[in-house]
């Protein structure tokens, strides 16, 4: 079976809000095994919406459409559906009551517009709003074919979609369509064309599929199967990853929701070793990621921002003779930030990062992008050399992403 979004409002082609209802649905198709080929965004003008339709229509199942089911002239959604499927709506005197309801327990009196919104088709059924006055409706075709219009605003849309959508399209479905199960692998030190050339016979796979979705810092491997049941797909999709893993080993750092600085605090906890970060490009990004993580004040014990040499020399102790030989972005200089970072604060592991994020301060031996990473422990202390591309924030993302997986991978070694 297959599906068509399309989303209703000039607000969304100005970009004056993010479209993320069509985001939501796009994630719950798949597993009722509905193939979704296209999303669509038009403004609120009937003839523009009328033409997405028809051709939603010659190519799709079921359409979904959201918004445009308020009371004002602009919401034409709905009218607009009943006129192109031939379907003559009436008022729903159960719904108009319950609209009525809505605006007594607030104290206001209901606008006459808002009837409207009680106008149901004949043809196929009415879904209730339960957080809001604008009830959705699925459109049904001589044909079998259906569209189903939502509400906008996404509390009200979300509610709506979980409470009636969902066994709606249960209903239509039944048992006789395959589920689609989906898994992104998350890599980092590695490029994305490198990632390609290692795993090109995989890729030609067709159920399962393996798609490469670069990232900033990283690459993102999806891994989609189609199954009559769940833990069928899963299978799959688990096959197909200790595939991947066995050529790409160490790279591969997660999956879907898994960040790197997630993997690195509940690598460090379990292994009970602490952490200090001494930052200079990346002005703090390192710490703030893993910060971000709950349960990192069991390993995190300080971050320093030694942004300016002097800083460098009265934080960390880094040598005088260090930066004015070879400058605060070189390898003797990042060694000498972990090493004091570790022992001003006691860490096991002492990560830190130096170099130019530009757009200026480069020289003709030390362009934009160069980075220097480097990690103590009892074990030594190892230092990377990097040359990133991008802008400011690229280049400080990516350093920030070395330093992160120079921990994991120091973890790994010690295993």
């Amino acid at each position: 079976m297959r599906a068509e979004i399309i989303s209703v409002g000039t607000e969304l082609l100005l970009g004056q809000i993010v479209d993320t209802n069509a985001v939501y649905l796009s994630q719950l198709l798949p597993q009722f095994g509905i193939d979704l080929h296209y999303r669509i965004t038009v403004g609120d003008n009937a003839a523009r919406l009328t033409e997405a339709l028809k051709t939603a229509l010659s190519r799709a199942d079921l359409v979904f459409t959201i918004g445009g089911l308020g009371p004002t002239e602009d919401d034409l959604t709905k009218e607009t559906v009943a006129q192109l499927v031939g379907d003559e709506m009436f008022l729903d005197e159960e719904l108009a009551s319950k609209l009525q309801a809505f605006f007594e327990a607030r104290g206001v009196e209901m606008p006459e517009s808002n009837l409207k919104q009680a106008m149901v088709p004949r043809r196929g059924r009415s879904f209730p709003n339960p957080l809001g006055t604008a009830p959705g409706a699925a459109f049904e075709t001589d044909d079998g074919k259906a569209i189903i219009v939502l509400p906008g605003p996404p509390k009200e849309f979300k509610a709506l979609v979980d409470q009636c959508v969902v066994p709606y399209l249960r209903e239509r479905v039944g048992n006789a369509s395959n589920v689609i199960r989906s898994r992104v692998l998350r890599l980092t030190g590695i490029g994305e064309s490198s990632v390609e050339d290692a795993i090109k016979h995989l890729i030609s796979s067709t159920n399962p599929t393996v798609a490469p979705l670069a990232s900033p810092g990283e690459v993102r491997l999806r891994i989609t199967a189609k199954a009559p049941t769940p833990a069928e797909a899963e299978a799959m999709i688990d096959e197909m990853d200790s595939k991947i893993v066995s050529i790409l080993g160490h790279c591969v750092f997660g999956r879907d929701d898994e960040t790197l600085e997630r993997v690195v605090v509940e690598s460090l906890i379990a292994r009970k070793l602490t952490l200090a970060v001494a930052e200079s490009c990346t002005g703090g990004l390192v710490a703030s990621r893993i910060t971000d993580v709950p349960g990192c004040s069991a390993i995190f014990l300080a971050g320093v921002v030694s942004y300016s040499n002097e800083a460098k020399k009265e934080l960390l102790g880094v040598p005088d003779d260090l930066l004015r030989a070879h400058g605060a972005v070189s390898e003797p200089v990042a060694r000498a930030m972990a090493e004091g970072i570790r022992r001003v604060t006691g860490a096991d592991i002492g990560v830190s990062t130096t170099g130019i994020a530009g757009p200026t301060g480069a020289t003709e031996t030390k362009p934009v992008g160069l980075v220097f990473t480097a990690l103590a422990a009892d074990s030594g202390t190892v230092v990377r050399r990097h040359q990133f591309a991008g802008d400011r924030t690229d280049i400080k993302l990516r350093a920030s992403q070395a330093a992160l997986d120079m921990v994991r991978m120091s973890l790994i070694a010690q295993q």
